[in-house]
C-alpha cells in the first residue's frame, strides 16, 4: 500500500542530521532535519550513486561523500558539480512524533 509511511521519530534525528531510510521497494532515501523541518531526497547521488545520508548537511545543502556533488534538500536541485541531474524528492509530514514520507 502506497502513501505516507512512518520512517522515523522526530526525536531520533537532531537538527543538522541526515538519516538513511530504505523503503519496502528497496529505494534509498536521505532524510534531512533542517532546523526542525524535515526533507527527503533520493538516497543515492545522481552522479555515481554515492550514499547522500553519509554526506554532510550544511543548511539546506547535502554534499555527497564520494565526489562532493551538492544538492538542495528542499528541492533536490544540484548546487555543485560533478552531478548534472537533480535528485528526486519526497513529500514529508510530521504526525505527532512520527516523521512520514509519501512513498507514492
Amino acid at each position: 500500500m502506497a502513501g505516507f509511511r512512518t520512517v522515523a521519530k522526530v526525536s531520533d534525528i537532531g537538527a543538522g542530521e541526515l538519516r538513511r531510510i530504505e523503503l519496502d521497494n528497496g529505494a534509498q532515501v536521505c532524510l534531512a532535519n533542517v532546523d526542525g523541518t524535515f526533507y527527503a531526497i533520493a538516497g543515492k547521488c545522481t552522479h555515481q550513486g554515492g550514499p547522500l545520508a553519509e554526506g554532510a548537511l550544511d543548511g539546506i545543502t547535502v554534499t555527497c561523500p564520494w565526489h562532493g556533488a551538492m544538492f538542495d534538500v528542499t528541492s533536490g536541485e544540484v548546487q555543485g558539480p560533478p552531478a548534472d541531474d537533480s535528485a528526486p524528492t519526497y513529500q514529508v509530514r510530521v504526525q505527532g512524533d512520527e516523521v512520514q514520507i509519501d512513498t507514492e
